[in-house]
């Protein structure tokens, strides 16, 4: 049985919501209700934190899962064009630098709509940030890459910022 085999459930905890002048009017919370919980899994693969989308821009989640022991994080996605060509890349780099940790980002892209357009670039950022795998917008592909979890480690040794942070003043 397929729900046997689910080992958790992850609810997008930042719902999008826009209103553009003379674009589009996007308002997740009309069709969901926001999640409340983190959630990090074991997997055969490592420690696996998860989120969705939208929740990208927010650093505390990403953190969160970090304390919580995950490895890796998982970030599939719908951003649209406008945002994605500059913010894509950026924010999932930030979120395996500032976390030390391996992020996968699969990423829908193509014409929704007259009104939606999402930018696909689906990717994978090893901990120090590189981009070590990375789909084009052109057609359907598959990244793939091997974790390297004592690179992983080696990282967080050889830059211990998750020692020196100041939990008394944030």
């Amino acid at each position: 049985c397929i729900r046997d085999s689910i080992k958790a459930i992850y609810r997008k905890i930042h719902l999008f919501k826009i209103d553009i002048p003379n674009g589009p009017v996007l308002d997740e919370g009309i069709h969901v209700d926001a999640g409340t919980d983190v959630v990090v899994v074991d997997t055969p693969i490592g420690k696996v934190g998860l989120s969705t989308c939208y929740d990208l821009r927010f650093p505390e989640l990403y953190r969160a899962l970090r304390k919580a022991g995950a490895q890796v994080f998982l970030v599939p996605s719908a951003f649209t064009t406008v945002t994605g060509k500059d913010h894509w890349d950026v924010l999932l780099r930030a979120r395996a630098i500032e976390n030390q940790c391996y992020v996968a980002a699969a990423a829908q892209w193509g014409v929704h709509n007259s009104k939606r357009q999402s930018y696909g670039h689906s990717l994978i950022v090893d901990p120090w940030g590189a981009i070590v795998a990375k789909c084009s917008d052109k057609a359907p592909a598959l990244a793939t890459h091997s974790m390297d979890f004592e690179f992983l480690e080696k990282v967080r040794l050889n830059m211990p910022v998750w020692g020196h942070i100041r939990e008394d003043l944030f």
